[in-house]
């Protein structure tokens, strides 16, 4: 009996171990994947530099994922949970949303930039782009609430306005193009939004 027990746990434990492994595997391809298209262009993204950077074969990548564009898709999902993640911001308060939403830039701007740069010439890259500016409008929608109390076409102009004002473009307008630090471009940005809250008559902070 004790020798069965033994046996069962043994096998638990080894199967438990190689779910593991596969698991950190597949992680390991799909965080390849994302640190290479902040680093280059989506077409010179091919499964051989991805097995390079995951330190791993072409054919492990194929058995996990059975093609490139169903890699590509994955982990542009998993990239865009992450995102989702990292932007959580308290309903309400501007400046801390505007805090995060610069951290935010300041950590993935540069690549999202490159990704934009290339949605007009790669359908997989555009599906990855139209998903992340729906994302985006959804977090004004969600951060900005209280400030939207308006009737539905005041309201889709507000939400418009303050895409904008909080878009990817913005920062790189204050923070590359401008050449401002980052505390002066949160500033900016933050100012931008008060002002087109303030603006719409809505009930913003002063």
């Amino acid at each position: 009996m004790l020798i069965e027990i033994n046996m069962k746990s043994t096998r638990t434990y080894t199967m438990t171990t190689r779910a593991e492994a596969v698991e950190a595997t597949r992680t390991g391809i799909l965080d390849a994947v994302v640190k290479l298209s902040q680093e280059r262009l989506l077409a010179e993204i091919g499964l051989d530099a991805v097995a390079d950077r995951a330190g791993v074969s072409v054919q492990t990548i194929l058995r996990h994922f059975g093609s490139r564009a169903a890699l590509i898709e994955i982990a542009a999902r998993r990239a865009q949970d992450a995102v989702v993640e990292e932007r959580r911001a308290p309903v309400g308060d501007v400046p801390e949303a505007i805090r995060i939403l610069v951290d935010h830039y300041e950590e993935r701007g540069a690549s999202v930039l490159l990704l934009l740069a290339q949605e007009a010439t790669e359908e997989l890259v555009a599906g990855v782009t139209r998903s992340g500016k729906s994302l985006h409008r959804a977090w004004v929608e969600e951060v900005f609430a209280p400030h939207l109390l308006l009737g539905q076409a005041a309201r889709d102009e507000l939400v418009d306005l303050l895409v904008v004002a909080t878009d990817v473009y913005t920062w790189k307008l204050l923070r590359l193009d401008r050449g401002l630090s980052r505390t002066r471009t949160q500033a900016r940005m933050e100012l931008l939004v008060r002002t087109v809250l303030t603006g719409l008559g809505t009930t913003s902070e002063k």
